[in-house]
């Protein structure tokens, strides 16, 4: 069997230059020098320095999901992110040094995502630096819907919907907010986030054996984001059919995964996992907003596509809606300097459709009036008459009338 074909150099290697490469680029960014066991990027300003007088929010998890979580390092969102092996939770090690580095007086928050490893791991670490003096809360994010809850063991797991909770727990945070009311805030859009995801290939790691178990013609949904499988194999549908799936599961009355009810606000972050296009990505955020107005009555406030947390080059997205609330959007709009959040999403939609303009005919002649009266053109012929943004179009005696500057033009060509 062939390797899988990647860009690297060592597949051992992969993890800290990823970070080497994103210092280079970033560099408001830093990490802790401790390769290969600790991998921690956090902000610069941070730390060293004075003790930092903010809460400070730390995530982290297994590598492989870039650009989370080092890529979300910045004023306003992470403070400091803690960089496992590919697929594999952090070491208690790394995310001490994490908490040791960046948390001060307000103390710091813990976001971790609902696996086995990461969950021992962050929970240790909190426990060894609550014995050190350091103040620590943990927030636990389950945002999976894909498992029915009686077949639930360990729990659901995290998925992109963490993203959505960083934000909203770095802006609480860059807000000065206390530990305390940060946690809450964090913990309150944990409970109000829910994910599904879809597969049409998995992911392969570095230096492994390349293998696709879903062959050609078949697609996996719930897949999870380190390959697990997922809770249906099935035949590849359309874009649209896919989308009304994984909504359909999010927001099952069955389940009750996600407590929203029609006439309710939400936030859409379509996520690509790593492998998929960015066509693709928008073609399934342009099917997910109608059906969410349509089929299920809820209003879309913010609507977020890219690649956020990724599975390496897994083919595939998930959906994630959040419920919305005045709170929830002021985090979600808050500056942040984190720099793979994505830019230019804040702020009320608006129509996205507007009517093209269109051109004046070749043979009009522009004459500038002071004034005029609707009547003048009573006798005219009125065909095709074309109403938009102020322009007056006529076909057999044309005329077109616009504002510019609160000046009145009129074209007029009589046959």
């Amino acid at each position: 069997m062939a390797l899988a074909k990647k860009l690297i150099n060592d597949p051992n290697d992969a993890e800290t230059e990823f970070i080497d490469g994103l210092m280079e680029t970033y560099p408001s960014l830093q990490y802790l020098d401790g390769y290969p066991n600790v991998k921690v990027v956090f902000r610069k300003d941070v730390y060293p320095g004075p003790p930092y007088d903010k809460v400070a929010i730390i995530s982290g998890g297994g590598s492989g999901h870039e650009p989370a979580h080092a890529g979300f390092v910045g004023e306003g969102m992470l403070t400091a992110a803690i960089c496992g092996d590919v697929f594999a939770s952090p070491t208690v090690e790394a995310i001490l040094a994490g908490i040791r580095a960046v948390t001060g007086p307000m103390g710091c928050l813990l976001i971790v995502k609902n696996y086995t490893g990461d969950r021992l791991n962050f929970g240790s670490a909190a426990e060894q630096a609550k014995s050190e003096g350091y103040k620590v809360e943990s927030v636990i994010v389950a945002d999976d819907c894909a498992i029915p809850p009686p077949l639930e063991m360990v729990g659901r797991r995290g998925l992109a919907g963490t993203i959505l909770v960083h934000k909203v727990a770095g802006a609480a945070a860059a807000a000065g907010l206390s530990l305390a009311d940060v946690a809450a805030e964090a913990r309150y859009a944990s409970e109000n986030v829910g994910t599904m995801g879809v597969a049409l290939k998995a992911c392969t790691l570095p230096g492994r054996v390349l293998t696709d178990r879903l062959g050609a013609s078949k697609m996996e949904l719930g897949l999870g984001i380190h390959g697990e499988p997922g809770g249906l194999v099935t035949d590849i549908q359309p874009s649209e059919t896919v989308v009304s799936h994984l909504l359909n599961q999010i927001l099952s009355k069955e389940t009750n995964y996600l407590p929203i009810s029609r006439g309710e606000r939400v936030v859409l972050m379509v996520n690509g996992l790593g492998g998929t296009p960015l066509m693709e990505l928008m073609i399934a955020a342009g099917k997910a907003v109608p059906q969410l107005m349509v089929d299920y009555g809820l209003a879309v406030d913010r609507v977020y596509t890219g690649s956020f947390m990724t599975s390496l080059d897994m083919e595939g997205l998930s959906i994630s809606i959040m419920k919305a609330d005045p709170s929830i959007l002021q985090r979600l709009d808050a500056e942040t300097k984190a720099p793979y959040w994505p830019v230019g999403v804040s702020g009320n939609r608006l129509a996205a459709k507007i009517p093209a303009p269109i051109p004046p005919s070749p043979s009009a002649k522009i004459v500038e009036v002071s004034s005029f009266k609707l009547c003048h053109f009573s006798s005219m012929t009125r065909t095709n008459c074309n109403i938009s943004s102020g322009h007056y179009y006529m076909q057999k005696t044309t005329f077109q009338l616009f504002n510019e500057s609160k000046r009145w033009f009129l074209a007029y060509n009589s046959d």
